[in-house]
């Protein structure tokens, strides 16, 4: 990196103050008007960058990376996942890539607990009553949904959010399951009284209410496939917030329209931002613009974490939230 202020690029609108401490320490280029930057943009900024900051919806792939300019020497993510980033030809090309994990858990396992609590108690439906004009007074078999407590969830990926979200159900009641790569240490088990699945697909046929928690890599892309969708008992719902690729979303859709399933809670969707029109028009589904960590209070920490990593790296250091592709 030079020893002049590092040149950074951002490719999308950030919180102010996060944009103002950016300028104070880095010569750093703004996106303003939070336009999303095309392809050929993005390859403009690789070759112009000493650092660049993309989001979740920035495709930072090879195309681009093998079109970086010798300064680049950084790619600091403003988010968790990095499944937007080829991490591999990032490497290869000596281009360090950080993330921003930890400072979403608990805003994303709020909004989970949400949609968990929202779908089997048929808000959507009650709040379209509402607005329609439809609603004709109480009645003591109109408009019933289920109760979570007792229910069993079973949480797929039990990683910071997955535990966040257990600790939550936990205190609706809810009896916790979980299948993860490797089982959690025993203490944690322990204070979650959960039930370890080395099997997913056991696991899936005996819950009342799924979750998902795992990151979007080749290994869990469509993890939850047409036949496992198909284990799942016609009562039991199902809640993503984590990444729509994990779920085959178009055999979800017919298991939905089918009435194969009870119901869905999706904060994530397979081709954001168009929607599967079979869920769109689904009274089934309980669907969310991609906001599970939509809180001022998460986008400015996840600036700051995007900030220490920069300085960090700039500073001839080995920055914090570093990615390998041995790591996912």
């Amino acid at each position: 990196m030079p020893k002049t202020r590092p040149h950074v690029i951002v490719t999308r609108k950030l919180p102010d103050v996060v944009e103002t401490r950016m300028r104070e320490l880095f010569d750093a280029r703004l996106n303003l008007d939070d336009r999303p930057m095309s392809q050929a943009e993005l390859i403009e900024a690789v070759r112009d960058a000493d650092v660049l900051v993309p989001t979740v919806t920035d495709r930072i792939d090879a195309a681009v990376l093998t079109q970086a300019g010798p300064r680049l020497k950084l790619v600091a993510n403003y988010g968790n996942g990095v499944d937007n980033i080829d991490v591999e030809t990032a490497t290869k090309r000596g281009i360090s890539v950080t993330n921003t994990p930890g400072v979403l858990t608990e805003d994303t396992a709020d909004m989970t607990m949400a949609l968990i609590l929202a779908v089997p108690r048929r808000l959507a439906d009650g709040i379209r009553v509402m607005e329609t004009g439809e609603w004709k007074g109480w009645s003591p078999t109109w408009m019933l949904g289920h109760r979570i407590n007792g229910k069993r969830l079973g949480i797929v990926g039990m990683g910071r959010i997955g535990q966040a979200v257990a600790r939550r159900a936990r205190a609706f009641g809810m009896q916790i399951h979980y299948h993860n790569r490797r089982r959690v240490p025993t203490a944690v088990e322990e204070e979650l009284e959960a039930t370890y699945w080395d099997s997913l697909d056991q696991m899936l046929a005996r819950m009342d209410v799924i979750s998902v928690h795992c990151p979007h890599t080749p290994a869990t892309y469509h993890l939850l496939s047409a036949r496992r969708l198909k284990l799942l008992r016609p009562e039991a719902y199902i809640v993503n917030t984590a990444r729509g690729e994990v779920i085959d979303e178009n055999a979800l859709a017919r298991m939905l329209e089918a009435d194969e399933l009870a119901g869905a809670g999706l904060d994530v969707f397979e081709h954001e931002p168009s929607v599967n029109p079979k869920l769109a028009k689904s009274d089934k589904v309980l669907l969310l613009p991609h906001m599970g960590s939509a809180t001022i209070e998460g986008r400015v920490d996840m600036g700051e974490k995007v900030i220490i990593n920069i300085k960090t790296f700039a500073d001839g250091h080995r920055p914090p939230d570093r990615v390998l592709p041995s790591m996912l």
